[in-house]
């Protein structure tokens, strides 16, 4: 059992790429953190290269899309820490990027929500439990620019020419469950705050591309694209909730 002062950050998807960022960031900030992988070898590797830098760092395993993974996560935790300060969903994938609207394959949307919506909102109420033994806790849900409405109708926005209809979809509908576990938290009084954040395109392997290849058309320093992540997770007040934001303000819903 950990002492109840000390942050207790689980980020999920977090062996590589931007959720490996965000997992070292927070702990270099002092947070210990919790890296969920749904391959604990790889997950076992990421946390060597953690603890090399002097971070406080451990490893769970968990598939977001498989429910007795997620659920036996949720029980190690509570076993080894007792409770759980900051949950932050960040696994995520595509599926069915640049498929037309009217002939899109239905088993990628399916795909697309699996990974991105249900098995968010699975992650999350099994970790709610564990977020209520924290005085204050927080639960940052990674989205995108790409679920918002607003900006897939504005020719201005750096999304508008994107297609990628079921994992638009299903981060628009994650944008949905985030207002409103925000609002039941709020009319309840329970203090946990519920936000929604877009890091913008990064140079990561995500769509299955090459960091480099991401670089190559506009993506940010994985750094640049956590940012927005890290300065609310970080931030004691925490008192923001039901917001969608990224590093310049606030995106439309």
């Amino acid at each position: 059992m950990m002492s109840a002062d000390e942050n207790i950050t689980l980020v999920t998807g977090a062996n590589r790429g931007m959720g490996f960022e965000i997992a070292k960031e927070l702990g270099q900030k002092g947070q210990h953190v919790i890296i969920g992988a749904r391959n604990l070898g790889k997950g076992q590797d990421a946390i060597e290269q953690l603890t090399h830098l002097g971070i406080k760092a451990d490893v769970v395993q968990l598939d977001v899309t498989n429910p007795s993974s997620v659920k036996q996560a949720a029980q190690t935790i509570e076993t080894n820490y007792g409770y759980l300060s900051i949950l932050i969903n960040n696994a995520g994938a595509v599926f069915d990027f640049r498929q037309a609207a009217s002939t899109i394959n239905l088993d990628d949307v399916r795909q697309d929500f699996e990974i991105n919506y249900f098995g968010l909102i699975d992650v999350t109420e099994k970790m709610v439990p564990l977020l209520k033994k924290s005085s204050r806790a927080k639960i940052i849900n990674i989205s995108s620019m790409m679920g918002s409405k607003t900006a897939a109708l504005d020719p201005s926005s750096t999304v508008y020419r994107a297609v990628a209809v079921g994992y638009q979809s299903a981060k628009a509908a994650a944008n949905m469950y985030t207002v409103q576990l925000a609002k039941e938290f709020i009319n309840a009084g329970v203090p946990i705050t519920v936000n929604a954040i877009d890091p913008g395109m990064v140079a990561t392997e995500f769509g299955g591309v090459s960091p480099e290849v991401s670089k190559a058309h506009g993506g940010l320093p994985v750094s640049e694209g956590v940012a927005r992540t890290v300065e609310l997770a970080t931030d004691s007040d925490s008192t923001i909730t039901a917001t969608f934001s990224n590093i310049d303000g606030n995106v439309g819903w």
